[in-house]
Formats: structure tokens, sequence, C-alpha cells
């Protein structure tokens, strides 16, 4: 079997070049900036590669308790806090005054309105750029995050004006700050930082163990302390959340405006950045250069990159994260979403291959699969990372089952048997507890070679939606997309025994047993049961875990079978963004994500479109159609999404009915991941006559999944 050679010869060929200039515009006029809630629904999102973030919207007002300029891991590993929110620029010249900042205030008011002002919006790259046409002056603001460092910079510069020689104006810039938990509310009384200028940095003691230190280039701060109170968050309304709260200003930037220079404040919880603006602003560029460069690399020579895939890929440099290990300090993983998630066991392995392989990260993918190998306990990988003193909680079903797929992808890429040597017994362990049982009743039942799981008042699926104690979708029993990944497992162990030399003796009784077992799935008609020997029997209810036995290389369907699955996936559930998680002939289907916490937890996967599963229909489309260019049709849909929401990223899900308004996590890993894999497989299938799906004998274009 050739899984595992070497990607060197590979290495040697030519490979297609992404630029900037290939990426998807992402643009807006005066038709977007100046209306107030179309530039409210869009939010630009940036990341270092720490876990810290920063977000806001184009109109420059906060809507969420999450848009800040800084949210950093104060508490590693991620113990995320707001602790630099706005930085309020106002144009000072001879004839007045003008905003460059909105901000919303409790009882709906909007004062100042800055966003009038906005002339264009765009992303170059990742950094949110605002032009601001004033009193003839253009005046061009960017923000962007220092990556490997809690850092933020807000620049500006002045563009040439011929009518105006000499004139200097100015802008004064307030700084307001906090030190709440991005999850929380803000203490008034109890956050009373310490504040001094010194050199020309202004200090602020965020906490005893985070000092903010905010300096400006080509200018002055003066200090100052007073609290501006009630602001208004009206998506943390919508969410059923407090919807107040309020940002102490300790400071006012004065900066000097000068044509075609950079000027700005750099705000850092690190020690001092190097350089100016304008070598910041180049290290950023650089950065985003050679992810662009990397994720070139991983395509055949003759392989066409759209620009919204290469916006994906710039994307999905958001989500990998450094997450040092005590064993291991290099230790690397995924954020799960931005701006609420941190890192899942689940989520991390179904979203690696396409924030990795996808992107020419192999090195990544490697450091992410060390990293998760120190957490595997009883054969079990953590649902939720445990932080810095926690314990880890394991309450999963399918995250170690992901774990094997992904390192069976990393392996067929990289050819890696070295480090696959290293980790195989841990992956032989991790089987080994499921066939004798681990955590929550997980384990082979050997009258079918089928896995069973659940425990009263436990959600291990990742439907895992719960309200006290109630599991919303508890799917006690024998779920489809576990036990589709129980085969795949077990035919990829199968495969890393061969690339060892080991016996594959063991695996292939359980495959065969599993695969003559999962024909107990196949319901009246071809299509699947969602969970089979359940406590009231098998569940027929229509639900996209299915997928995943047409989707994942390995099948243990025939292929009418297969053909059935996609059929009624496409039917009932497929939409422009991803499969509904429930069909809307259901009584219990939930045509709309809103409401408070109960109504958005009761209908989480009853209705609501998921992204990720866009990727997985593709790929099981083409399994069964064997034509690539059908399969990517389906995922250019998302292309037009890039530019709504989290710009430039997929939302986490969008409303069951029409037209699809997105909700949840703007900016979800797994979203991004799944449609960017799945494009680069069909990519590589279209320009490889091996075919991509899988070694079983379903394959519809035949060879090894390349």
């Amino acid at each position: 079997m050739s899984h595992a050679k070497s990607g060197t010869d590979r290495d040697s060929i030519p490979r297609p070049k992404i630029a900037a200039a290939d990426l998807l515009d992402i643009h807006f006029g005066r038709a977007i900036c100046g209306d107030l809630a179309q530039a409210e629904r869009r939010e630009w999102w940036l990341t270092n590669g720490l876990g810290a973030y920063a977000a806001g919207t184009l109109a420059d007002t906060l809507t969420r308790r999450y848009h800040g300029l800084l949210i950093a891991p104060v508490d590693p590993p991620l113990g995320r806090r707001l602790v630099l929110t706005k930085a309020d620029a106002t144009l000072v010249a001879r004839e007045g005054t003008w905003p460059l900042h909105s901000n919303r205030w409790d009882g709906d008011v909007i004062e100042p309105r800055g966003y009038s002002n906005i002339e264009t919006f765009h992303l170059d790259g990742t950094i949110p750029v605002w032009t601001y046409a004033i009193a003839g002056r253009l005046i061009e603001k960017r923000i962007w995050l220092e990556q490997g460092s809690n850092t933020v910079h807000v620049a500006f510069r002045l563009a040439p004006s011929p009518d105006m020689p000499g004139e200097e104006p100015r802008l004064a810039v307030k700084l307001l700050v906090n030190g709440r938990d991005h999850h929380g509310d803000t203490d008034v009384q109890g956050f009373n930082p310490g504040v001094e200028l010194a050199d020309g940095v202004l200090r602020v003691a965020i906490s005893e163990r985070a000092m903010l230190r905010i300096r400006a280039s080509s200018g002055r701060i003066e200090p100052r302390r007073e609290w501006h109170w009630n602001f208004d968050l009206p998506i943390e309304a919508e969410r059923g959340l407090s919807a107040r709260d309020h940002h102490l200003c300790v400071g006012e930037a004065w900066l000097d405006l000068e044509s075609n220079a950079w000027t700005g404040i750099t705000a850092t919880l690190d020690v001092e950045i190097a350089g100016g603006i304008s070598a910041a602003l180049h290290r950023r560029r650089e950065h985003e250069r050679h992810v662009l460069e990397r994720a070139a690399s991983s395509y055949p020579a003759a392989a066409e990159i759209p620009d919204w895939v290469a916006r994906l890929a710039l994307s999905a440099d958001a989500y990998l994260i450094a997450r040092p290990l005590p064993e291991k300090p290099d230790g690397e993983s995924v954020i799960a979403g931005y701006p609420w998630f941190n890192d899942w066991g689940r989520d991390t392995m179904i979203a690696l291959p396409g924030l990795t392989l996808a992107t020419g990260r192999r090195d990544a993918a490697r450091q992410i699969l060390e990293t998760f190998t120190k957490f595997v306990d009883w054969g079990m990988l953590p649902n939720v990372s445990p932080g810095a003193g926690e314990r880890a909680d394991y309450n999963t079903a399918d995250a170690a089952l992901w774990f094997i797929e992904a390192w069976r992808a990393y392996v067929e890429v990289s050819g890696d048997v070295d480090t696959l040597d290293r980790v195989y017994s841990v992956l032989a362990e991790a089987v080994g507890w499921h066939v004798t049982g681990t955590r929550y009743g997980i384990g082979v039942d050997p009258a079918d070679g089928l896995l069973r799981c659940g425990e009263p008042g436990i959600q291990l699926t990742w439907m895992d939606a719960k309200i006290g104690d109630w599991v919303v979708t508890p799917r006690t029993g024998k779920p489809v997309e576990i036990n589709a990944l129980w085969y795949n497992a077990l035919v990829a162990m199968m495969e890393f025994a061969e690339h060892l030399g080991r016996s594959q003796s063991e695996y292939a009784e359980l495959t065969n047993m599993t695969k003559r077992g999962f024909a107990r799935f196949v319901r009246p008609g071809g299509a699947l049961y969602d969970v089979i020997d359940g406590p009231d029997g098998h569940d027929s209810t229509i639900r996209p875990n299915q997928i995943m036995a047409v989707s994942l290389p390995h099948s243990a369907l025939e292929s009418a079978q297969q053909a059935a699955v996609v059929a009624e996936c496409r039917r009932e559930l497929l939409t422009s963004y991803g499969l509904r998680s429930l069909s809307p002939r259901h009584p219990a289907f939930h045509s709309n994500y809103v409401g408070g916490v109960y109504d958005r937890d009761s209908g989480y996967h009853q209705g609501p479109v998921w992204a990720w599963l866009l990727g997985h229909f593709a790929l099981a489309e083409y399994r069964v159609t064997g034509d690539a260019d059908i399969a990517q049709a389906r995922l250019e849909t998302i292309a037009d999404h890039l530019a709504d929401a989290g710009l430039g990223h997929v939302s986490e899900i969008f409303d069951g009915a029409a037209p699809h308004r997105p909700r949840g996590c703007p900016a979800q890993a797994w979203s991004v991941a799944c449609i960017l894999e799945a494009w680069w497989r069909l990519e590589r299938a279209r320009r490889s006559s091996e075919g991509f799906i899988s070694t079983d004998s379903n394959a519809r274009r035949g060879g090894r999944r390349q």
C-alpha cells in the first residue's frame, strides 16, 4: 500500500502561487458603510496565534461584549480578558472637528455617528481598512495584531490634498480600557487600575499579572480617568444576556497627521515592540504572504485556486494557536471559534486537515496531533482541553475517532511513518479501550461489533446541547456517525499496521465484524437510521449524521446505499450554506435560531444549518457521482457569505429556513476547515488519475485517497 509515500518528490514540482491580489475582494462603499444596520451586521476579526483576538463592526460600534481592540489570554493558556476596548478618534482641524468613531448607548442612542463619514471599507489581507472622507480630506485607518505577541496597532494616515497645502490637522484619540473576562460583565467597583505616564508610555495595571503599555507615534498621550457608561450591546440582548457595558478612559492620545505618513497608537501586554508603525505593518503583511505561499504549496501544479478559497486559506491561520504544555513546550492547538470557544478535542480533530494539510502546514498538523496525544486518557480525547490547574472533561464519544482520522490524513499527506511509529501504541490503546469499554458506557457490543454509548444526563455526540440536566439530543444507543467513524478508524489502524510492518489481524477481524453490523443502520429505502438500539428502539429521525457514512475515507456501505444516503440528505437537509440538523418535516424543527439561552440551546441541533457539514456533503456527493465539478459547485455558494457576518470567515450555523441568516459563532474553525478541505481534496482529484476517496471497494474512481 503506498498511502504513506513521502511528499518530497512532489515538493520539487512548481506549485500555483497565491498573492494578496488573488484574494476575494471584500470591499464596501457608502451604501453599506453609511447604513448602520448593514455596517453593524458585518464584523472584522483579527488574531495573533496566541489565542488573543480583536473584533468590531464596520460602523465602529460595540454590539457584542466580545468586541474590542485587544482581548488577550491574561491567564494562560486561554483565560482571555478584554484589556483595550476602543481608540475613539476625532479629527481636529482649523475649521472644526469630526468623529471617526461611533458609539451605541443605552436607549438606542448613536452618538457620535462617525460611520456617516466612512467613504469605503475593505480588508487588506485580514487587516480592516477604513477610508474617511471629511471636509475634502481622506483619512485612512487600519487595525492589526502583532503575530506572536499580545499587541495591537491602530494606525492612521492622511492622503495628499493639493487644495490644503501646509495644513497640519491632528487626531484626538480617547483610549478606553477594561479588565473583565471576555465572557463577563464589567465590575466598575472592582476595576481600579493604576495609570502612570512615563517616558511617553502610558502604563495601565490591568491586573497583578497584566500591565498594558500604550504609546503614540508622532504625538503624545495625556492621562485621564473617566468612566464611559452604558454602552448598548444589541447582539447580547438578542442572546438573552446582559446588554450593558462600561469602559474606563485612561488617556487621550494626540496624533499629528502628515500626508502619506503613518501615525497611531500601539498597545501591548508584552515588552515594547521594536520599530514603528510602518515596520509593524510590514511584518503583518509578510506573515500573511507566507501563509498564502504555504497554502498554494498544498495544491497540484495545474490546480485552480479561486479567490474565495484563497481567502479561506488566509482565514484558516486565525484558528491555529500555540498551546505549550510542561511536557511539550512547542505544543499547538486550534481555537474552535471566535469569540467564545476555546480549543475543543472534537473540533480540533475535525478541523485539522482543512486548517493545516489543505494549507501546506504539515508541521503544524504534527505539532497539534502530538500535543493532543498528551491528553489521551482511557483511550479518549477531552471534549474541552483543560486550562491551567483544570481537569480535562472527556464527555465525547467521537473525539478519539476523529483523532485517528486526523492521524490518517496527516500520514497520507506527509508520509511521516517515523512519527506514526512513536504514537502507534497510543492509537492502538485507544482502540483497545473502545473494544473493552471506557467512560460513559462507550464500548463495542460483541453481538455486532458496533460502538454503543450513553449515560443519563451526559451528552456525548457533536449534537451536545444541554440545559441544566436535560440533554436535548441524547442519542443514547449506537449513533450512526460514531459507528461510521469507528469503521473508518479500524481500517485506518490496518493501514497504520501495514506501514509499520505490524500484524493487521486483530483490526481485520474487528473491521469485518463492524462492517457486517453496520448493515443494521440501513432503513427500508436505503438511507440510514440516526441511532439504533436506543432506549426506544431505532430512531429514524432524518438528520445529517448519516452523511459521515459516505464522506469519510472508508465506508461500510455499498454503492447503492451510499447513493440513497446522499439523495435523502440532498432532498431533506441541503441548503446553500450546509446541512440542516433536522428535517423541516419533523415536528421539532426550529426554523430560526433566535431567543434567549433556553430557546437557542433547545433548538441548536433541531433545524439550524451547520456549515461544516457542507464539505462532507460535497465529498459524499463526489463519491456517489464521481463528478468533482458538481461537488465543488456545492461549495461555491459559500463565497457570498464571506462578505457577510464575520468577514472572510464562515459562521457556525445559519437559520434552517430561508434566507438562512448567519447565527451563532461568526468565525468557526470547522466551518472554514471542512469547506477548505473538501475543495482541496476535490481539486486534487480533478488533477489526479488516481482519484481520492478511499482504498475501499466502493470508491467510484478507484485508487487511493491522495
